[in-house]
């Protein structure tokens, strides 16, 4: 059997074979990538000590309000703004989803919207493009699913699970998946509807991500275990529970860009290297030295809010809740730089090609953050409430913010080394 025939998702045992996938061009090259916004003057921020003098005895947070390092400000949603992702073809458009029930696709060039998704029934909290931008999946907390074309503007398809944790797009194919709260894991060829389960034990799938190989995904859940699925024949490959498994609650997942290693992250304070192909644990980090590890009380414990692989040095970063973003040498296991904030971290993201990591935080501030010196490189301000996700670029110039204040902010990421 070729590894074309192989690679093809198979919703229906033997019964029906879904169209063959190419799985090998798990990413488009930078030739086939429009890159609309690389030569954008988005001009200067304006100088943040500036925007703050005479303030030093106001209220602080009146002080951070009257400062605004963003471009531009999206304020259609007309609550807190939960999600944002930028579509992989060409990184021109934005999705975010609010607590409005509402998705917009707008332009990130000037804040125009494109679509509007709705019709949910509660707060959308995912909303996505699919692998090539042609489609946009939103999905709401009570577990409603919608998918809709972007060049069209219309619904698709949709479907309804029960309370919705994560929804993930198929790196290279029309498939989507989603985790929920009865420990679900739902999978999706679009608009087809073709559809299968994987099921496991009775606790919420809290996070979970498609490797990119495109034939496994990994998928944490609430009881501290997780596991890597075979997507074709819906079998679990690896499940890593007990002592390799977390204390508590996954709380998020990454991997590195060949899909060799994972890295978990869990309410119990750990964060857990995986080797993908043997299942095995490799590594554990912890910056309260293993305090946290296998503790009861989950408040005693400083949760690690996300994670995530540099793609150009063997480093690795994990941010807590306690506001440490903690950068691990990957190969010796050795924390390198703690980078502190003053509130927790929600939120970190590698740029592509570098070894910079961004971060949002409850102090409603981005920053970005030399993983070589520790050093803080800039910090962004405008959001009057929290950060509650954030999305960089491919090129690195541009972070899109959202936050409980409502609006989605789009923010010019500008460095001397640029």
């Amino acid at each position: 059997m070729d590894n074309t025939e192989e690679n093809a998702i198979d919703l229906h045992g033997d019964e029906e074979i879904i169209e063959v996938i190419d799985l090998h061009d798990t990413e488009p090259g930078p030739d086939d990538l429009a890159d609309d916004l690389g030569d954008v003057d988005f001009g200067d921020p304006g100088n943040p000590e500036d925007d703050n003098e005479g303030w030093e005895t106001e209220d602080e947070m009146e002080a951070e309000a009257e400062q605004d390092d963003s471009e531009l400000t999206f304020s259609k949603h007309t609550g807190s703004v939960f999600c944002v992702s930028l579509d992989p073809a060409t990184n021109s458009l934005a999705v975010t989803g609010g607590e409005d029930d509402k998705a917009y696709v707008w332009r990130v060039s000037d804040g125009e919207v494109v679509m509007e998704c709705t019709g949910h029934k509660d707060s959308v909290t995912c909303a996505m493009f699919s692998h090539d931008s042609s489609l946009v999946a939103s999905g709401d907390m009570s577990g409603l699913i919608k998918v809709w074309k972007v060049e069209t503007k219309e619904e698709i398809w949709s479907f309804e699970v029960g309370d919705l944790e994560w929804l993930e797009w198929h790196p290279c194919a029309p498939v989507l998946l989603a985790g929920t709260n009865d420990g679900n894991v739902w999978m999706w060829k679009i608009p087809a509807g073709d559809c299968k389960t994987f099921e496991s034990p009775a606790c919420q799938a809290t996070s979970g991500k498609v490797l990119p190989d495109g034939k496994r995904a990994v998928v944490g859940y609430e009881d501290g275990t997780v596991r890597v699925w075979d997507l074709k024949h819906g079998n679990a490959i690896h499940v890593i529970k007990g002592q390799d498994g977390h204390q508590g609650a996954l709380t998020c997942l990454a991997c590195n860009k060949d899909g060799s290693l994972m890295l978990t992250g869990s309410v119990d304070g750990c964060a857990k290297l995986v080797n993908t192909t043997t299942g095995k644990v490799v590594g554990v980090f912890s910056v309260e030295g293993g305090k946290a590890k296998g503790s009861k009380d989950e408040e005693e414990s400083n949760s690690v809010e996300s994670v995530g692989f540099c793609n150009i040095l063997p480093l690795i970063a994990v941010a807590y809740l306690d506001g440490t973003l903690a950068i691990y040498d990957l190969s010796t296991q050795v924390l390198r730089h703690r980078c502190q904030h003053e509130a927790g971290i929600v939120h970190l993201q590698w740029e592509e090609s570098s070894s910079v990591v961004s971060t949002c935080s409850l102090d409603g501030a981005l920053r970005l953050w030399d993983a070589r010196s520790g050093n803080l490189l800039s910090e962004y301000r405008g959001h009057t409430a929290e950060i509650l996700n954030f999305t960089v670029n491919r090129e690195a110039s541009l972070a899109v913010t959202a936050s409980g204040d409502n609006q989605a902010k789009v923010f010019c990421l500008q460095r001397p080394d640029r």
